[in-house]
């Protein structure tokens, strides 16, 4: 599949990558190599943290976390030899971020964000990314992202979603 990863992913409603969720950001990811994959990042003013010329760091954290995410879940599909939503549904989630603010995002230039797959081992993908503005760097991340069971995004209650 040409073009962005989260088009093919059917049914998400993630705040940050979702398609289908209308209040969210629509981070957009595609391969620019074998191994790293591009999104580029409008902020818009309500994106701002308590100086209204930087985004907010939670906004960062979301766009990095998806756009990792989403890179994992465009691998698993590429090395089944799949497209993105091909057959059964893969889906992966954060099981760990780690990312280190390097200096503020200025919220009125387009942000540019490079995630490479780094390895897999079993269930989970750990990837690298970096967000930066033009050529500074802005924030750069680690991300340990789990493959679930189909069956995990299936509808549940809220007591069967807290209660083990």
């Amino acid at each position: 599949m040409d073009g962005a990863f989260q088009d093919g992913i059917q049914d998400n409603y993630c705040f940050g990558c979702g398609s289908d969720n209308p209040h969210g950001l629509h981070v957009k990811s595609m391969w620019l190599t074998e191994t790293d994959a591009v999104c580029r990042f409008q902020p818009q003013p309500h994106h701002a943290a308590g100086p209204r010329q930087y985004v907010n760091g939670g906004i960062i954290a979301t766009v990095i976390d998806c756009h990792s995410v989403c890179t994992a879940i465009a691998d698993a599909y590429r090395r089944e030899g799949r497209q993105i939503g091909g057959g059964e549904k893969i889906w992966y989630v954060t099981a760990r971020l780690d990312i280190h603010y390097r200096k503020p995002a200025p919220i009125d230039e387009e942000l540019t964000l490079l995630a490479r797959v780094e390895g897999v081992d079993g269930k989970k993908t750990r990837v690298s990314c970096t967000l930066s503005s033009k050529d500074a760097l802005c924030a750069e991340a680690r991300v340990t992202a789990v493959r679930v069971a189909p069956e995990w995004l299936e509808p549940r209650t809220v007591t069967e979603a807290v209660d083990p």
